[in-house]
This record gives structure tokens, C-alpha cells and sequence, in this order.
């Protein structure tokens, strides 16, 4: 008998404002845990960064949180464990991301990664995608969440909805 596929939860929401991308951001934060990732997608301007610092800042980060387009990886050492935030915008291959350390961050805290799609196969199933568009006008957006595996039961959709 083949085995059943994980469970997938997809909540779509409209952002009016950049206040609003922050408080999602800080609503999913706290149901983070250890071993998770956290998968940022959308185009240049999107909010990948915005929801990322607010997401770091919700788990106890303090200091400045800048796009990591240019380090690559930054980390930060929380009272929960360290938090890892990757911009893989300029990898062209997904074992480059072997160099960065990726496999730590699996392993040892909660992952933040904009531009998986650079991952490939090296993006773990299970994970909490979210994925950002421009909305109607210039500080709203479109957000589609999907928690797959054991994050289809933490973002329960009535709790994002409200």
C-alpha cells in the first residue's frame, strides 16, 4: 500500500501593510521549534526580509537584522536556540549550500531561507512555506502559507484567518 502523502495546510491572506506582514511574521514565530525550516518565497520586494526580522525579533532577537543578500547567512544565538537566516539568491547550485553551513542549520536550530527554490532537492519536505506577492498597492501583499507535515497541525487556519 503506498504511503499517504504528509499533511498540507494552505491559508491565503491579504497583507494591507507592512504592520500586518510583521504581525504575521510574529504570529508563526513563537510555534516555531528547533529542526524547523521556513521557506521564503516571492520576487525582489516582496517582504521575504520584512517578515524574516520580524519573525527573528518575535523569537527575542534585539539587534539589527539586515538582508543577508551579501553574507549569505546570518545567525542568531536566541534563548530558544539558534535561528538561521540564508539568502540563496546568488547560489547556482544547491551543494553550495553544503558550504554555508545548511546542514547545521537543519539540524541545530530554526531556518529561515530566502530563495529556496535555489535549494532543489536539498529543501527538507517538511517545512512551512510562505510565499509573498505585491498586493494592490505599494505596502500590501498576498500571502499564501502552507505547513506541511507536522506544521499543517500548528497553523490551524482559524488562528491565522482571525
Amino acid at each position: 500500500m503506498p504511503e499517504a502523502p504528509a499533511p498540507i495546510t494552505v491559508v491565503e491572506k491579504h497583507l494591507p501593510n507592512l504592520p500586518a506582514t510583521e504581525g504575521l511574521a510574529a504570529f508563526l514565530a513563537p510555534l516555531a521549534r528547533v529542526g524547523d525550516v521556513v521557506a521564503l518565497e516571492g520576487e525582489l520586494g516582496a517582504g521575504k526580509t520584512v517578515f524574516a526580522r520580524a519573525f527573528i525579533h518575535a523569537l527575542g532577537g534585539i539587534e539589527e537584522v539586515p538582508s543577508p543578500t551579501f553574507t549569505l547567512v546570518q545567525v542568531y544565538e536566541l534563548a530558544g536556540g539558534p535561528v538561521y537566516h540564508f539568502d540563496l539568491y546568488r547560489i547556482s547550485d544547491p551543494e553550495e549550500a553544503y558550504e554555508l553551513g545548511i546542514e547545521e542549520a537543519f539540524a541545530d536550530g530554526i531556518t529561515l531561507i530566502e530563495w529556496p527554490e535555489n535549494l532543489g532537492g536539498l529543501l527538507p519536505a517538511e517545512r512551512l512555506d510562505v510565499a509573498l506577492a505585491m498586493g494592490a498597492d505599494e505596502n500590501a501583499r498576498r500571502v499564501v502559507v502552507r505547513g506541511h507535515g507536522d506544521w499543517a497541525q500548528r497553523i490551524g487556519k482559524a488562528a491565522i484567518d482571525d
